[in-house]
């Protein structure tokens, strides 16, 4: 290390209870019902922090592919995962999306998967526009 360097905070080197693991459901949408998805969304965007998990968002299809939606939302272990479905499953609104996700089919497919970041610390971004 030069001198004047700090140490740098790697995955490897950061505490393990400061990782949090992130779900990340990908969704194959029936593009002719993307208003059901929006509303699906707007629910668990009610129903998921209140049952728990810290929630990152729901993103629609915009740009490009016009089936493709991402849910994702943030645990600190697979055991608070357990328990936040647990919690989900007995709430009104999620019991209420379930079924109407399984009433209106606009979901094809539901894929989930656990991740981790493995890119932090981020660097500074650019600050102010553009240069003079």
């Amino acid at each position: 290390m030069n001198a004047g360097q700090g140490a740098r905070v790697t995955p490897l080197t950061q505490d393990i209870e400061d990782i949090m693991l992130t779900c990340v459901i990908r969704y194959h949408i029936d593009p002719t019902k993307k208003d059901q998805f929006l509303r699906y969304a707007l629910n668990w965007g009610q129903a998921i922090p209140r049952c728990g998990a810290d929630l990152i968002g729901y993103f629609a299809p915009h740009e490009g592919s016009t089936t493709l939606a991402y849910g994702l939302y943030n645990v600190k272990s697979l055991a608070d995962y357990e328990a936040y479905r647990a919690r989900l499953a007995a709430d009104p609104l999620g019991q209420e999306n379930y079924a109407f996700a399984q009433r209106e089919k606009f979901l094809l497919r539901e894929d989930r998967t656990f991740v981790t970041l493995a890119s932090a610390p981020h660097g500074p971004g650019q600050q102010g526009g553009s240069a003079e």
